[in-house]
C-alpha cells in the first residue's frame, strides 16, 4: 500500500503491488522522482537493527550519494558494529542523539525508513523527522502506529534489502560493488542464509543479480556469521543450560540468563542465532527466545514453522514482526512472562 503524506489511502494492499495493473512500477517511479528531487535525504531504520536494516541504509546512502544527493543514516540506535563494514566511509552514520543528527534532520528535504513501518520502532528518531515527507520501504504488516508518508510495501519480499534493489533498479543505478554488497547482506541475513521460508525465487533472482553486480557470497557470509568473538559462545554455552521442551514437544524455549550476559558483557549481536537452537529440536513447530533488558522487561524472539502465525501472537503481546519470525517486549519477572507466551502458543497450536 502506499499513501499520500496527507495520510488518504491512494494505492493498494496485500499482496504484491505488481498483481495490480501498473501500481509498482507507478509507485517505484514516484518514490524515484521523489529522491530526485531532493538535495538531502536522511535515512533511518529500526532500533538496534539487524542486517536487514543495516544493509538497505548503506545501500540507499550509497545509491543516493553516487547520484550527486547528500544522504545520512540517522538511526535510533547506533549503526551496528558487525555490519559497520558496509559503511564506505562511517561519517555517513551520525548518532541521533547528536546536535549533527538535528542538524542534518533539519536540513533535509525527505527521510527515508527502511525495514520498519511503525513509529515506535524508530523511537527518537521520530521527533527529528516529523516535519518532513516520508518515503517508507517496508516488508513487514501494517501494524497500530504507522509512519505516514509514500510506502512501498510488499509482504512477499525476502527481505526490505529486495525491495531497494528493485527501487534501484528501476532508477537505473548506478549500481556499484559497496551497494551490492550491502543489499546482499540484508538478503543473506534476513533469510537466515537462504534457509528460511521467505526464500522465495525472487530472493535467489535478486541474490544471484547482486552477485553479478560485485557482492562475493563467501566472503560476505563469513562477515555475517564468521564473526563472533570467544564470549559469545560462553554464553550460548550457559543458554543453552535454560533449554526447554514442553510436554507436547511443538514448543521449544531458551532463555539467556541475564547474569551471564551482563557479565560477559555481551550485546545484542552476541544473540544472532540462538533462537536457531530450540528451533533445530525434532518436533518442534515454535521456538521462542527470552532475554531480560536493561530495564527488566522480557524481550521475546519467536519463530515457527508452516502453518503457525507467530505474528499474531506477537502483536497481541505488543509486538510485531512475519508470520514466521516475530517480537515482543513484555512485562517481567521472568517466570511469569514464560508462563504467559508459552501458554498463549498452547493455545494457537491447539
Amino acid at each position: 500500500m502506499y499513501t499520500t503524506p496527507a495520510g488518504g489511502v491512494a494505492g493498494v494492499s496485500g499482496g504484491r503491488l505488481s498483481e495490480v495493473g501498473g501500481g509498482r512500477g507507478r509507485l517505484l517511479d514516484r518514490i524515484v522522482e521523489m529522491l530526485d528531487g531532493a538535495g538531502s535525504v536522511v535515512i533511518t531504520t529500526h532500533a538496534n537493527a539487524d542486517g536487514d536494516g543495516a544493509g538497505s541504509a548503506a545501500a540507499l546512502a550509497a545509491f543516493l550519494r553516487a547520484r550527486g544527493t547528500e544522504a545520512w543514516i540517522v538511526n535510533p540506535t547506533p549503526f551496528p558494529e558487525p555490519f559497520a563494514f558496509l559503511l564506505p566511509d562511517p561519517r555517513w552514520a551520525v548518532p541521533a542523539a547528536s546536535e549533527e543528527a538535528a542538524r542534518r534532520c533539519r536540513e533535509a528535504d525527505l527521510a527515508v525508513v527502511v525495514d520498519t513501518a511503525e513509529l515506535p520502532r524508530i523511537g527518537r528518531v521520530k521527533s527529528l523527522i516529523r516535519d518532513l515527507p516520508k518515503v517508507v520501504i517496508d516488508h513487514h504488516p501494517e501494524g497500530k502506529r504507522p509512519i505516514g508518508g509514500v510506502v512501498l510495501r510488499d509482504l512477499e519480499a525476502c527481505a526490505a534489502g529486495a525491495l531497494v534493489f528493485e527501487l534501484i533498479d528501476r532508477a537505473g543505478g548506478p549500481w556499484s560493488p559497496d551497494i551490492a554488497r550491502a543489499l546482499y547482506i540484508a538478503v543473506l541475513t534476513d533469510t537466515g542464509g537462504f534457509r528460511f521460508t521467505n526464500t522465495n525465487p525472487e530472493c535467489l533472482r535478486v541474490a544471484a543479480r547482486l552477485v553479478e553486480l560485485g557482492a562475493v557470497p563467501e566472503e560476505l557470509y563469513r562477515a555475517a556469521y564468521g564473526r563472533f568473538q570467544p564470549h559469545r559462545f560462553e554464553l550460548l554455552r550457559e543458554s543453552l543450560a535454560t533449554l526447554t521442551v514442553h510436554e507436547s514437544g511443538r514448543i521449544a524455549w531458551i532463555t539467556v540468563p541475564k547474569e551471564a550476559y551482563d557479565r560477559l558483557g555481551a550485546t545484542v549481536d552476541d544473540l544472532e542465532g540462538f533462537v536457531d537452537v530450540p528451533r533445530s529440536v525434532a518436533g518442534v513447530e515454535v521456538a521462542i527466545l527470552f532475554r531480560t533488558t536493561s530495564d527488566g522487561r522480557i524481550k521475546v524472539s519467536l519463530r515457527s514453522l508452516p502453518p503457525v502465525d507467530v505474528h499474531v501472537i506477537a502483536v497481541e503481546l505488543g509486538g510485531g514482526g512475519h508470520m514466521r519470525a516475530a517480537a515482543a517486549v513484555v512485562k517481567g519477572p521472568l517466570e511469569a512472562a514464560v508462563q504467559r507466551v508459552v501458554g498463549r502458543v498452547g493455545e494457537e497450536l491447539r
